[in-house]
C-alpha cells in the first residue's frame, strides 16, 4: 500500500502558531536594533561632514563652516539640523553663506522622525579655522553637542556628536528621557 505524504491540518496550524509566537517575541528587539542602526548611520554621516569641513579648513588654511540649510544654498536661521546642511568656504568668517562663497558639499533633509539638534554655540553652525580648531564668528572657541534622536516623548536611545574646543568631534551613545 502506498502512503500519502504531507502534513495534516493540525500539524500545519501548530507550526504556523509557533512561528507567529516566535515572531511576536523577536519583532520588538529587531525594531530597536533597526532604530539604533538608523541613529548610528545619521550620526556617522554628520561626523563625516564635520571631518570634511575640518580637513578643508586645514587644506585651505581658511575658515570653513557647516550650517543648517533647508534649500542647500543658504544657511537657515530657524529649525533644526534635520532640515539638511551645507559645508562652505566661509570667506568672511561670519558663519553664514553669502553669494560668492563656494559650497563644498550639501546634505538633504534627514528621514522623517529623526531629529538633529545642537546646543549652545553649535545650534546654527560649526566653523573651523585654518588650524582645524572650532571658532565662532567673534573668534571665541566653539564647543558643543549635537544630538541625533528619534522624535518621541518617551525615553529612548540617542547619539551625541560632541565637539571639543580644539575642533575634534566624537560620537557617544546615550539614553534621553525624551526627544521632543
Amino acid at each position: 500500500m502506498d502512503r500519502a505524504r504531507g502534513f495534516t491540518l493540525v500539524e500545519l496550524l501548530v507550526t504556523v502558531c509557533t512561528v507567529a509566537v516566535l515572531l511576536g517575541i523577536a519583532a520588538p528587539p529587531l525594531a530597536a536594533t533597526a532604530d539604533g542602526m538608523r541613529l548610528s548611520a545619521t550620526a556617522n554621516t554628520f561626523l563625516a561632514q564635520l571631518h570634511l569641513a575640518r580637513s578643508e579648513a586645514i587644506k585651505r588654511n581658511a575658515p570653513v563652516a557647516i550650517c543648517k540649510s533647508a534649500d542647500g544654498e543658504a544657511c537657515s536661521a530657524t529649525g533644526g539640523w534635520e532640515q539638511g546642511w551645507i559645508v562652505f568656504h566661509d570667506v568672511n568668517n561670519d558663519g553664514l553663506r553669502q553669494a560668492g562663497e563656494p559650497r563644498i558639499d550639501r546634505f538633504a533633509a534627514l528621514p522623517a522622525g529623526l531629529r538633529l539638534v545642537g546646543n549652545f554655540s553649535v545650534a546654527a553652525y560649526v566653523s573651523f579655522a585654518g588650524n582645524g580648531a572650532t571658532r565662532t564668528s567673534t573668534g571665541a572657541f566653539q564647543a558643543g553637542t549635537l544630538t541625533v534622536c528619534r522624535a518621541s516623548l518617551e525615553a529612548a536611545e540617542a547619539r551625541q556628536i560632541v565637539i571639543n574646543a580644539i575642533g575634534r568631534p566624537r560620537i557617544q551613545k546615550v539614553v534621553l528621557p525624551n526627544c521632543d
